[in-house]
């Protein structure tokens, strides 16, 4: 898809956690005249939206299958356990994967961390959303594991979360469909590694590509001609004795006797 095929609108998919506000901001500002409007998804569902064409670029989680759709790693998570309020783990900052060897955990089935493994003692059911499992935790039914943004947005005043290690880790990415790759897409992607409106790195149209390689062209044809006028000159300047002057005069014992030659003699 080229650039001249852009839709007027740019749509823009993320999954729960992510907070592209930054990043939208920024977009109106440069494009004011190219409204941009966001479509929240399911973790599970993200990269079929994008695959489908609903919308142009995503947030989502890796991993993702990478055959027909670009990704940017953009930055990792923390991971983080949810216990309630009373449980002996809120009482510490950190806590390990081995410190829930005999708790039942709760693993829901929209789960965003590659596990190979999960920890503790899996529970009878696998509820299907993270709030659902959330509820369970409230309930006192186990606990779960997040990324921290998932805490933070499904927030309760009855739970609590802290940082675990030895757990995979969520990666969040920008991806969209490699063959849709827009002059809007390119823009954006811009503007989330933090371009300037003004940076070299930024898009450029077909015709200042043109341009500057017409340019680029055109001085070397010039270099050319003034290396090939310039050693000629040179040879010329070299071949010939400088105007105005006649030749030098001999040196050393040549020039003595020449000197002698031309005195009269004295008469006896």
């Amino acid at each position: 898809m080229t650039g001249s095929e852009t839709s007027p609108s740019f749509r823009l998919a993320y999954v729960p956690g992510v907070t592209p506000a930054k990043w939208v901001r920024i977009w109106n500002e440069r494009l004011p005249d190219v409204p941009l409007t966001l479509h929240q998804v399911s973790a599970d569902e993200a990269a079929e939206v994008l695959r489908s064409g609903a919308a142009d670029a995503g947030f989502l989680r890796l991993p993702v299958d990478r055959t027909d759709l670009s990704a940017i790693p953009l930055y990792t998570e923390t991971s983080v356990v949810v216990v309630p309020k009373d449980h002996l783990i809120a009482a510490f900052d950190e806590v390990s994967v081995d410190d829930l060897a005999d708790e039942i955990m709760q693993h829901p089935l929209d789960d965003t961390l590659d596990w190979e493994r999960p920890p503790g003692r899996p529970a009878i059911e696998r509820p299907a959303t993270t709030p659902d499992a959330l509820e369970l935790v409230a309930a006192g039914v186990g606990l779960l594991i997040v990324p921290q943004s998932l805490a933070r947005l499904y927030h309760r005043r009855d739970l609590i979360y802290r940082t675990i290690t030895g757990t995979p880790q969520s990666q969040v990415a920008l991806s969209w469909r490699e063959d849709r790759t827009t002059d809007q897409v390119e823009d954006f992607i811009g503007i989330v590694r933090g371009r300037t409106v003004n940076s070299s790195r930024g898009r450029r149209t077909a015709e200042e590509a043109q341009q500057k390689s017409s340019g680029k062209k055109e001085q070397k044809g010039q270099k050319a001609q003034q290396g090939q006028s310039g050693g000629k000159g040179g040879g010329a300047a070299r071949g010939k004795a400088p105007a105005g002057r006649g030749p030098r005069r001999g040196t050393g014992a040549a020039a003595k006797d020449a000197g002698r030659r031309g005195r009269p003699r004295r008469r006896s």
